[in-house]
């Protein structure tokens, strides 16, 4: 999946601490470059040394042959690399996984509590429910009028970098794609060798050239809220803000709303929802990408 060997997938803190290094700009930090440098990004031994740890001790690391950083070595380390909080928080919390037992994970259906599938479709605002693996657990109309593919059954991953009429709904396409590849990583933390995310990954790997690029960056990033602008085929550009509520008492799920920005947002987002009322399809109906229907 990251172009690392078979034995990658239990090498996680290996994985990101190589993918992070080649992502930080030697200038940005003070050393010089002269002529053409043979990799990309930070060689190991210029984390280690201002890291203040040996070269040796961080090349086992970056190996997997040394699974018990202190959290004082990998502070440094995240320094370096210049993570943030977030990054930081998941480079330690790598770690710490290591050192639960291995065990095969089963995928476990992911379940609405009954309360939030009955509050859902009486929101005046577009909300769904998405699953850890970002898949869309339920709906309202309002958020399947916005776009056709917030409906249960779908994958947020899979519409978002495999069907056009999906990705054409976001101007900022790159940079909301980018986001939700950082923020399904912090989902799924160290389960990354999970059978799920190896299917997803594995086949958005191979179907899309931009997922493998920025699933090898190993951004992070909580699932959260933000304020962006839909392009809707119908009411055009419609402003929202949105938010991401973790639902208590599940492992991952969180309920995703939309409401307006601004007084120009709330008149198209009441267009859509009065259009969402009237029989017949809104928007576009989901399409067929490279002969998969999703």
């Amino acid at each position: 999946m990251d172009g690392d060997t078979d034995r990658g997938e239990q090498n996680l803190l290996g994985q990101f601490l190589r993918a992070r290094r080649e992502l930080v700009a030697p200038e940005t930090l003070g050393i010089p470059v002269h002529g053409t440098r043979r990799v990309a990004g930070l060689r190991r031994e210029e984390v280690a040394l201002l890291s203040g740890i040996s070269a040796e001790y961080y090349l086992r690391l970056e190996q997997g042959r040394d699974r018990h950083p202190s959290g004082q070595v990998l502070r440094s380390i995240a320094r370096v690399l210049q993570l943030d909080d977030e990054g930081t928080a998941h480079v330690l919390g790598l770690v710490r996984d290591d050192d639960r037992p291995r065990r095969p994970r089963r995928a476990r259906p992911e379940s609405v509590p009954p309360s939030l599938a009955a509050l859902v479709p009486q929101l005046p605002f577009p909300a769904f429910v998405e699953g850890r693996y970002l898949d869309v657990l339920c709906a309202n109309p309002l958020a399947t009028a916005l776009s056709p593919r917030l409906v249960a059954g779908r994958n947020r991953l899979r519409d978002v970098f495999l069907d056009p009429a999906e990705q054409a709904l976001f101007p900022q396409w790159e940079a909301a794609s980018a986001a939700l590849i950082a923020g399904f990583r912090r989902s799924v933390g160290a389960d990354a060798g999970d059978a799920r995310v190896v299917q997803l990954v594995g086949e958005l790997s191979i179907a899309s050239p931009t997922f493998r690029r920025l699933w090898s960056r190993h951004d992070v990033r909580e699932r959260q809220g933000g304020t962006l602008t839909f392009q809707h085929p119908v009411v055009g550009a419609l402003a929202v803000h949105r938010e991401k509520l973790l639902v208590t008492g599940t492992e991952g799920i969180v309920l995703v709303l939309y409401h307006p920005a601004g007084a120009d947002g709330a008149e198209r987002l009441a267009l859509l929802g009065a259009l969402a009322a009237e029989p017949g399809p809104v928007a576009d109906p989901p399409v067929r990408v490279e002969g998969i229907h999703r």
